[in-house]
């Protein structure tokens, strides 16, 4: 990919970066790849993903890397930055003929050293259940093609279940599945559950249990990426449209929305404590949203094109450990976001201290976060104090016990009492900090009661009658690539059938859906480095390393400050 102006230095690929942490270094012998390592000529294809599972084994080495390359699938022994990769023998290798993978999942739950669960998602719509261990493929989703029949677009398996799992399609619908169902042998009919702004759920109308559980009909265009949060209690789904919405999932209830400045957002992930969310897209930016309040509350600029993957770095996001009435809520929420990044709290909180506040007022919580896009860099960037709560006075040292008080909702809150989506900007002293987070407050009994909630909420919505049932239409054709003010009447009209709702972009821009660029603070990139010569399609951070792959197919290890390891040819 050509660079904007410059020379040989704008072309040059970085193989190692500095941050206030340390150096961060490639590690070229822990590279994964095809076998032959020969860059694969991408075009046409599908993005490389990459997949990783830790199969609780005895030797201390039960880390699994799986990823696509075209009509491939590979499935190896990661050994990150201990040993170099062994290319020669991949446990499983999968080519495929007709369709090509798109996206898997691992379920994390039930992996063991003798088995693992693998969802693949295919370009022709069909998903497939598969053991890389067992080298088995147990069954075959939507084989017909008569659920869906474009392309999937992300699967991920529902937060603490051992069967259910969900897919998004290019469509723009979801489908919500039981591995223990089948799919049945004509196409579904369909009954309205639930519909509000710019979404529709439907459940499966048949005599015995089949899959799809669930329909979900979203927005305007591809459904690009979705992402539970940390509890698995809310889903955030970012699409061609240009909206990120935020569903509690168990409910199915819209609970905020997010216009892009511009374009389809293509990339969503959640902060390790499930209060902010960070989307990417089509222009170019970072988009951070406040979950509590509804809001943006800062954009990201530094890449020169489409963002691709945005992720959050949960072991260096900090707290400082000496305010614990920075992070209200119980002591067990205290101790889960203290956990992210404890290794580096220290050296770490200290910089950033000093580098981001004054003396009176000492940082106490920052989020790292990354993002990669077509344009081969890769950024990061830290969400701090100052711009999470900008209106604190200088004097009060993050110390309102009494403010907490008095406008907290009690610890079993649904959330009712936040911000709705969509209304009037907030006061300007925003307290997100000061409000218990609803996703996180019962996290640790509702991850263990996740599948009989979901479960047993699906059979009592198979059991509904609902007499009000409506098509609804849907323009698959989106036009990817319209400007702001280019948006022809007509597509208006088409997306006003469907969300009966004004949501032209033009009109959009300057409410609080989608802030103008100068209302809301524009975050610098910390670092910001071109690391590939094709586009970045994957951002992973783990706990001595970050992994980066390109649509070259090739997965690349950065070794965390003092984690590299020098290995002999």
């Amino acid at each position: 990919m050509a660079t904007e102006g410059g020379g040989k230095e704008m072309n040059e690929i970085k193989t190692q970066f500095t941050t206030r942490e340390g150096l961060y270094k490639l590690l070229p012998h822990s590279e994964y790849s095809r076998p032959n390592r020969v860059p694969f000529n991408s075009q046409g294809s599908n993005p490389v993903r990459v997949s990783f599972v830790n199969l609780n084994d005895q030797s201390g080495n039960g880390d699994r890397l799986c990823f696509n390359v075209g009509r491939e699938l590979y499935f190896y022994i990661y050994k990150g930055v201990r040993k170099a990769a062994d290319l020669s023998k991949p446990i499983d290798k999968r080519i495929y003929k007709g369709t090509q993978p798109t996206c898997h999942d691992f379920n994390h739950l039930t992996a063991t050293a003798e088995s693992v669960s693998l969802l693949v998602g295919f370009s022709a719509g069909q998903v497939q259940l598969i053991d890389p261990v067992k080298k088995e493929t147990s069954k075959l989703f939507n084989e017909e093609r008569l659920i869906d029949k474009s392309r999937v677009t992300c699967v991920k398996w529902v937060p603490g279940s051992e069967s259910l799992f969900l897919v998004a399609h290019s469509s723009g619908s979801m489908y919500l599945y039981n591995v223990e169902h089948t799919c049945g042998t004509t196409a579904p009919h369909y009954q309205l559950l639930k519909q509000g702004e710019s979404f529709a759920v439907h459940t499966c109308k048949s005599k015995s249990t089949r899959n799809p559980l669930l329909k979900w009909t979203v927005g305007e265009g591809a459904l690009n990426e979705f992402a539970f949060s940390p509890d698995g209690k809310f889903l955030a789904c970012v699409s061609q449209d240009g909206f990120l919405r935020v569903f509690n999932f168990d409910s199915v209830e819209l609970h905020g929305t997010m216009k892009s400045y511009f374009g389809g957002l293509l990339c969503v992930c959640w902060s390790p404590d499930g209060k902010y969310i960070v989307t990417g897209g089509e222009d170019d930016l970072v988009t951070v949203w406040s979950f509590v309040d509804c809001r943006v509350i800062a954009r990201g600029h530094g890449h020169k094109s489409w963002v691709s993957v945005v992720a959050f770095d949960p072991y260096t996001t900090s707290v400082e450990e000496s305010d614990p009435m920075e992070f209200s809520g119980s002591d067990e929420d205290f101790q889960d976001l203290l956990h992210f990044g404890r290794d580096r709290a220290n050296s770490t909180q200290s910089r950033l201290s000093k580098r981001n506040s004054t003396e009176s007022r000492p940082v106490s919580v920052t989020y790292r976060f990354g993002s990669v896009g077509q344009d081969t860099q890769l950024c990061l960037w830290d969400l701090t104090e100052d711009i999470l709560f900008p209106h604190q006075p200088l004097s009060r040292a993050r110390t309102h016990t009494n403010v907490m008080n008095a406008t907290s909702p009690p610890a079993g809150s649904n959330g009712n009492s936040v911000t709705t989506p969509g209304n009037s900007v907030p006061p300007p002293l925003p307290r997100s900090n000061s409000l218990p987070h609803s996703a996180v407050s019962n996290a640790g009994s509702k991850s263990s009661v996740m599948d009989g909630a979901i479960a047993s909420g699906v059979s009592k919505f198979a059991t509904l009658s609902l007499h009000d049932r409506k098509e609804r239409h849907h323009d698959k054709d989106h036009k990817r690539n319209h400007s702001v003010g280019h948006v022809s009447s007509k597509s208006s009209d088409r997306l006003n059938l469907v969300t009966k709702t004004k949501t032209d972009p033009a009109k959009t821009l300057g409410t609080p859906l989608c802030p103008r660029m100068e209302e809301v603070p524009l975050l610098e990139p910390l670092i910001c480095k071109k690391i590939a010569h094709e586009r970045l399609t994957v951002l992973i951070f783990l706990e001595d390393c970050i992994v980066t792959a390109c649509q070259e197919g090739f997965i690349c290890t950065w070794g965390r400050p003092g984690k590299g390891v020098s290995f002999n040819p």
